[in-house]
């Protein structure tokens, strides 16, 4: 190799703050204001290491309504690949990365306090706010992927319980999980009014859920991914509780800039790239991938796309 790419791999990884960015970003995709959270930095030098960083090809960003989040790109290069991989061995075990690691934890687990308190406080009047979903039609297309005898399914973000009830209606025997609860307690009041219905109920996130390696035969999120912290680990936890051969399943927006779901509805992101919820099911295993878009369904406001995508557990 040249000596003049050779130097601009060494200056990118020679300073530290670069690397603590990046090692920060690899784990999770992150808004400046996060960033500057963790390393206790202003914008300006953030600002600045993240445009050197992206100039080299090391992160990609995208814009979410107001806000711009950066991911690292891992690089593929020989110089850039076994450059990082000597870095990344290097960290391990440093001070430096340890403290960043842990003000991370914070940060994310701030993320999911804002949405754990909105739904506290929303408790079982969601089923009134809901309805601007307007997403009747989107929960019967969901379910048709899942339909099969004496399936097990994992109900992700549960709510009030609507979609559980109609999945244990049907013959299935659910396990329904949420992180909020008020919300399951507004569920389990909900599921008595019918008690033949197989509904059990288990409290946690959706980051790490309340259930065994393949203990399912299918998991579903519906309009849940906009509301957690990490998307992207809610779906590689969903293929691990899957069987082989099961299905995972979620349901969500395409991109939009309907800023007033932040305020209203308290959702944490506007929206996801069909190449974005690609890359999540593919990172983890999962094969047999659809995606398909539907139009905003008409309301007193217009909603946005939506997107249903699956994908399959190989057997």
């Amino acid at each position: 190799m040249k000596a003049d790419p050779l130097q601009r791999v060494f200056r990118t990884f020679s300073d530290p703050t670069r690397i603590r960015i990046l090692a920060l970003l690899e784990r999770e995709e992150l808004a400046v204001q996060e960033i500057m959270e963790v390393l206790g930095m202003a914008q300006s030098r953030v600002s600045r290491h993240l445009a050197i960083l992206r100039e080299a090809g090391l992160l990609a960003d995208r814009r979410d309504g107001t806000f711009v989040f950066y991911r690292f790109v891992p690089p593929r290069e020989a110089p850039w690949r076994d450059t990082w991989a000597l870095v990344i061995e290097n960290l391990r075990g440093d001070a430096t990365a340890e403290r960043d690691a842990a003000a991370l934890a914070r940060v994310m687990e701030s993320r999911s306090e804002r949405t754990r308190s909105f739904f506290e406080s929303v408790g079982p009047e969601w089923d009134a706010l809901r309805k601007v979903f307007n997403d009747d039609a989107l929960r019967a297309r969901a379910v048709s992927r899942l339909l099969g005898p004496n399936l097990v399914v994992a109900d992700i973000g549960t709510g009030t319980g609507i979609l559980a009830i109609e999945l244990a209606r049907l013959g299935v025997r659910v396990v329904a999980v949420d992180h909020s609860p008020r919300m399951i307690d507004a569920a389990r009041s909900k599921a008595a009014a019918e008690p033949d219905l197989q509904i059990e109920f288990r409290h946690g996130e959706a980051s790490a859920l309340p259930l065994s390696d393949g203990e399912t035969d299918a998991a579903l999120a519906h309009m849940v991914l906009h509301y957690l912290p990490s998307p992207s680990d809610a779906i590689a936890e969903m293929a691990r509780v899957v069987k082989p051969g099961g299905t995972v399943v979620a349901v969500d927006f395409v991109p939009h800039q309907h800023e007033w779901m932040r305020e209203e509805l308290g959702v944490s992101w506007l929206g996801f790239s069909a190449e974005e919820v690609a890359g999540w099911f593919l990172a983890t295993g999962l094969i047999d991938f659809r995606l398909e878009e539907h139009e905003g369904l008409a309301s007193s406001r217009d909603l946005p796309a939506t997107f249903i995508a699956s994908g399959r557990r190989p057997s």
